[in-house]
C-alpha cells in the first residue's frame, strides 16, 4: 500500500473554522468516494490555537492543512487532487515511506486510541517539514534522524504519537523538495508552550541540560533558520487496515 501526503495552502484568505468545514464537510465525503484505502486530515482550525515552537521560516509560507492518503493503486490520486483544488487549495504532494515510531498507548503519555474515525484526536498535533542541510550526506543524515534524534526525543519528551515519513519523491508540479515530514502528537497545548513539560524536565537545571541535548541533535539534521512546524487538529477519517 502506498502513502501520499498533500500539504495544502488556502488560495484565498479563509478563517480556521471555514477551513475545517470545507475539508471535513465538503472534501472528505468526496475523497472517500474515490475508494482510498485510508484517509487522515490535519487542519489549522479554530481548535488548534497552540503557537508553533519553531519560528516562522524565512523562505516559505506555512501550510494550513495536510491530507494523508493510503492508496492500494494510483487510480484515485488524480481525482483526490482535483477535489482539493476545486475546494480552493494549492497543493504540494509527496510519496512517502511511513515509519511509525510510537502510537497512542505505546508510552505513559497516552492511553490507546479509543475514539472513532471522524472525531478530532485529543491534544494537539505538530507537523514538521525536514529539509536536509546540504553539508550532511544523506546516509549520515538518516543515521542521525533515525538512530539518535528519534530515540533521544522519545526518551525526553511527552509525545503521545510520533510518525516519521521519509519523502521518496514529489508528485505535484512545483512542490518544494523535502526530505522528511514528521507528525508529533502532544497531550495538550501546554505541553508545547511550557518549557519544563516540552523538554521533560523536573527543574530549571534539568531544563537547561535537556535543551542543550536537543539543540545539538536538531542542528545535526536541520538548519535552525529554515524549520517549518505547523500546529494542527488531527482527524483520522478512515483508518487503513494495514500501514507500512
Amino acid at each position: 500500500m502506498n502513502k501520499v501526503i498533500y500539504l495544502l495552502w488556502d488560495r484565498k484568505e479563509t478563517n480556521p473554522s471555514q477551513r475545517r468545514k470545507t475539508l471535513l464537510d465538503e472534501c472528505v465525503p468526496r475523497l472517500l468516494d474515490t475508494g482510498v484505502a485510508g484517509l487522515q486530515v490535519n487542519i489549522c482550525d479554530e481548535l488548534a490555537t497552540t503557537p508553533s515552537p519553531a519560528p516562522k521560516p524565512l523562505f516559505s509560507e506555512p501550510f494550513t492543512a495536510q491530507v494523508n492518503l493510503w492508496l492500494e493503486d494510483e487510480a484515485p490520486r488524480q481525482a483526490c487532487e482535483d477535489i482539493l483544488r476545486q475546494a480552493g487549495f494549492e497543493l504540494a504532494g509527496y510519496r512517502v515511506d511511513e515509519w511509525l515510531y510510537s502510537d497512542y498507548g505505546d508510552n505513559p503519555h497516552a492511553a490507546p486510541r479509543d475514539w472513532a474515525d471522524g472525531e478530532r484526536s485529543p491534544g494537539i498535533l505538530a507537523v514538521t517539514l525536514l529539509r536536509k542541510p546540504k553539508r550532511v550526506p544523506k546516509h549520515k543524515w538518516m543515521q542521525r534522524w533515525f538512530g539518535h534524534q528519534s530515540p533521544m526525543s522519545e526518551w525526553m519528551q511527552p509525545r503521545t504519537r510520533y510518525v516519521r515519513h521519509v519523502v521518496e519523491d514529489s508528485i505535484t508540479s512545483g512542490a518544494e523538495p523535502l526530505d522528511g515530514i514528521v507528525e508529533e502528537d502532544w497531550p495538550s497545548g501546554e505541553h508545547v508552550t511550557n518549557g519544563l513539560l516540552f523538554y521533560g524536565a523536573k527543574n530549571r537545571w534539568q531544563l537547561i541540560v535537556n535543551m542543550v541535548i536537543m539543540l545539538r541533535s536538531v542542528t545535526g539534521i536541520l538548519n535552525l533558520w529554515n524549520i517549518t512546524t505547523v500546529m494542527m487538529s488531527e482527524y483520522f477519517i478512515k483508518t487503513p487496515k494495514t500501514t507500512s
